[in-house]
């Protein structure tokens, strides 16, 4: 197999199931699942916040290496990173060539890599954080924070359901190949199959809400039976479900060490410009 089959078979919906049931359950050997996920969440909101308060690009720049480093150390799958890269690189190339075609000057360029830094900032601290916290932590340190219970599950249950409905979804579209009928003219291009396969992928959405219906149906009545409405007013219930977590030094050197960072960043980007 040559190398650009390798890359192609990457991008089979198979492939494209285990990313997401690895990013939905979370990687458990990485150094930030180590962490206590409500510090995790409080230094992600910062990490993501911060870069759009400074303009100066070498500050972005260390931020951006920062956030590439924990998303490596993350195991955040390279199907996810790619996928990235080129989304990033063909908006540059984009609007880059559109600002020239339309008179404007190297500056636009430079604004746009700007933003482009604070964007790629904010997506790979995301990436890093929520790929290394499972969906059970993260209901948890959302409970814990004081948000709404019903919030902190529905978050949770919908990171649990995405690769089951991938799998749905994939097994419908199975079934509507296998009885369905191709046509036998393939056309310019082979634009007929195309179509067709355009056509199934559209029809195998309905019977995958149907199941999942009847799935959410099925986890509520479980759900009630087993006295989940009164975990959500009862305060000894919410006392013994967050009895697990708990702070450790290693989150305040983990926090300690991010604040240091960026203020070096920025007092580098300060000598710099002088």
């Amino acid at each position: 197999m040559s190398l650009i089959e390798r890359w192609m078979s990457r991008f089979s919906l198979e492939q494209l199931k285990m990313t997401l049931w690895r990013t939905a359950y979370g990687n458990k050997d990485t150094f930030l699942s180590r962490l206590d996920p409500r510090v995790l969440l409080i230094w992600y909101v910062f990490f993501t916040v911060s870069p759009w308060f400074f303009y100066d690009r070498t500050v972005l720049v260390a931020l951006f290496a920062v956030s590439l480093t924990l998303a490596l150390t993350s195991r955040v799958s390279g199907l996810i990173l790619f996928l990235m890269g080129v989304s990033t690189f063909m908006n540059l190339v984009y609007i880059g060539v559109l600002a020239l075609f339309l008179g404007g000057s190297g500056d636009a360029f430079l604004a746009l890599i700007t933003l482009t830094l604070k964007l790629l900032i904010m997506g790979l601290a995301s990436v890093a954080v929520f790929t290394s916290i499972d969906p059970e932590k993260l209901s948890d340190a959302l409970l814990a924070l004081r948000l709404p219970a019903p919030f902190s599950f529905g978050i949770s249950y919908g990171y649990r359901m995405i690769p089951i409905l991938v799998e749905q979804y994939q097994d419908v579209f199975a079934s509507y190949r296998m009885r369905g009928c191709p046509p036998a003219r393939k056309g310019i291009l082979s634009w007929r199959i195309g179509y067709y396969f355009c056509k199934i992928c559209v029809l195998a959405f309905y019977p995958t809400l149907l199941n999942t219906a009847k799935r959410v149906r099925t986890t509520v009545e479980a759900l009630e039976m087993r006295g989940f409405t009164y975990t959500l007013v009862s305060g000894d219930a919410r006392r013994l479900k967050l009895s697990r977590m708990s702070i450790r030094p290693i989150d305040g050197i983990f926090c300690g060490l991010s604040i240091l960072y960026v203020a070096a960043a920025v007092w580098a980007g300060h000598q710099l410009a002088l």
